[in-house]
C-alpha cells in the first residue's frame, strides 16, 4: 500500500479494504486523493436521492414541524454513530459511511404508510420493497453522469445495502429472513447482475455496523421526538428498561434540570451505551468464531456487530415502548390514514393518465409491457418528497387532506 496518500490507515484484518475491492460495475480509472469508498460516500452525499431526504418522513410527517427528524437528519445521525463504532473497531469508516447515508434512498413519501400503500398498489406487477428501491435508485434511477445510470457505486457498498439486515437468500435463491416464504423484491429479480452480490453471504462488518447504527439511532432520536411531539412525557420513561434507569441518573447528578437538558441527557447516554454494547459484543463475537478476514466475516454463521444479550432484551423493550406510544399513537395513525389516500390516489390517477406525469416518466414506454407504466409510475411516486407528493396531490385533485 502506497504511503504517500491521504486517505490511506490502519485498518483490522478483517475490514474492508478499499484497495482490495471487488470494483464497480463499470470500471474507472482510482483517484489519487480518495480511496474507492471515498468516492462512494461523496456520490450519495452529492445526488438527487440524497437531498430528497430532507423532505421526507421520519416518523412525523415533514409538514407538521421543522425540529422533528426526517429521512436526511436520521441517515445523518446513523453515519455519525456508524463512523463512531467503525473507528474504533478498525474498519473502514468510509463504507460503513456510505452505506449508512444510502440506507433509506427507496423510502416513499410519508414514511411506512406511503410504503404500504405502494405495495399493495403495485401487487400485481411485482411489489414494492424500500431496500430494493434503494438498489434501483443506485443502478438505475439516478441520471446524473455521462457514462452510466445509477452511481456505479463498488461492489462493496452495493453489498451492504442490499444485505442492510443480513443475507436476503439461501444458495439456491430462495429468500430468507424478512424474505422467507416470498420472492424476492422485483428490483433485485430484474437485474442481472444482483446474483454477484452473493445475496447468501454475510455483508462486511461495516455493513453490518451502519445496520445496527440504523437500530441506535431510531432508539435514542424517537424517544427525543415523541417528547417533543407531546405523545410522551418524562414520567413514562421510568419503567422502560435502561432509559429509566439513565432518568433516575440525571434526577440524582442535576436535581431541578430543566426539561430540554433532561430529554438531550436520556438520548446521548442512550447513545454511548447501546454504542459501547456494541462495541464490546462485536469484539467478543469476532475472538470467539475466530474471524481473521474480511472472507470470513462473510462466511460467518451470523452477524457480528450485535447488541449483548441484556441490551437486546432492554433494546426491544425501548421499541416495543415506541411502537405503542409514539409510532400507534392515535394522532400519528390519523395522519398516516390521510397520507396513504393521497399515495393511493396519486398511484391511481398516474396509471390512468401518463400524460400528467413529466416527460421523462413517460419517454421510452412499451405500449407490449403491460408492467412497464406500473413501475415507473411507482419510481415517480417512490422519489416524491412528503412536500411534493402533497402539492402533487393538489394539483391534481379538488380535494387534498389536511397534513397538520
Amino acid at each position: 500500500m502506497s504511503e504517500d496518500r491521504a486517505f490511506d490507515r490502519p485498518r483490522a484484518a478483517y475490514a474492508a479494504d478499499p484497495d482490495r475491492s471487488r470494483g464497480r460495475r463499470l470500471p474507472e480509472p482510482g483517484s489519487p486523493t480518495r480511496s474507492d469508498f471515498q468516492r462512494d460516500r461523496d456520490r450519495i452525499v452529492h445526488s438527487t436521492a440524497f437531498r430528497r431526504l430532507t423532505h421526507k418522513t421520519q416518523v412525523f410527517v415533514s409538514l407538521e414541524g421543522d425540529h422533528y427528524r426526517t429521512r436526511l437528519t436520521h441517515s445523518l445521525e446513523v453515519a455519525q454513530i456508524a463512523r463512531s463504532i467503525s473507528r474504533v473497531l478498525g474498519l473502514d469508516e468510509d463504507l460503513a459511511e456510505s452505506v449508512a447515508l444510502a440506507h433509506d434512498f427507496g423510502h416513499t413519501p410519508f414514511g411506512h404508510e406511503g410504503e404500504d400503500v405502494l405495495d399493495r398498489c403495485m401487487a400485481d406487477f411485482g411489489g414494492f420493497d424500500h431496500n430494493a428501491q434503494s438498489y434501483r435508485i443506485l443502478t438505475r434511477l439516478e441520471r446524473r453522469y455521462a457514462g452510466f445510470n445509477g452511481l456505479n457505486l463498488t461492489w462493496e457498498t452495493l453489498e451492504g445495502l442490499v444485505k442492510h439486515n443480513g443475507p436476503l437468500a439461501d444458495a439456491s435463491g430462495n429468500g430468507i429472513g424478512r424474505y422467507a416464504g416470498r420472492v424476492l423484491p422485483h428490483a433485485f429479480r430484474s437485474d442481472p447482475d444482483f446474483l454477484g452480490l452473493e445475496p447468501w453471504t454475510q455483508p462486511s462488518l461495516e455493513a453490518q455496523v451502519a445496520a445496527i447504527a440504523d437500530d441506535i439511532a431510531y432508539d435514542a432520536h424517537d424517544i427525543d421526538d415523541g417528547l417533543r411531539a407531546g405523545l410522551i412525557e418524562i414520567e413514562d420513561l421510568r419503567g422502560v428498561p435502561l432509559v429509566g434507569d439513565f432518568l433516575r441518573e440525571i434526577e440524582e447528578r442535576y436535581p431541578g434540570l430543566e426539561r430540554p437538558r433532561v430529554v438531550h441527557e436520556i438520548g446521548r447516554r442512550v447513545l454511548t451505551r447501546m454504542i459501547e454494547d456494541v462495541i464490546g459484543e462485536t469484539r467478543r463475537r469476532i475472538e470467539a468464531d475466530g474471524v481473521d478476514s474480511i472472507d470470513a466475516v462473510r462466511a460467518c454463521p451470523r452477524m457480528l456487530a450485535a447488541f449483548s444479550e441484556p441490551m437486546e432484551e432492554a433494546e426491544r423493550a425501548v421499541k416495543a415502548f415506541l411502537m405503542e406510544r409514539v409510532y400507534r399513537a392515535p394522532s400519528v395513525m390519523a395522519v398516516r390514514d390521510r397520507v396513504g389516500g393521497i399515495v393511493a390516489d396519486l398511484f391511481d390517477v398516474f396509471l390512468r393518465r401518463p400524460e400528467t406525469m413529466p416527460d421523462q416518466w413517460r419517454q421510452d414506454l412499451d405500449p407490449a409491457d403491460e408492467s412497464q407504466l406500473p413501475r415507473r409510475v411507482c419510481d415517480y411516486i417512490a422519489g416524491m418528497t412528503d412536500r411534493f407528493a402533497f402539492q402533487e396531490h393538489r394539483r391534481l385533485f379538488d380535494a387534498t387532506p389536511d397534513l397538520r
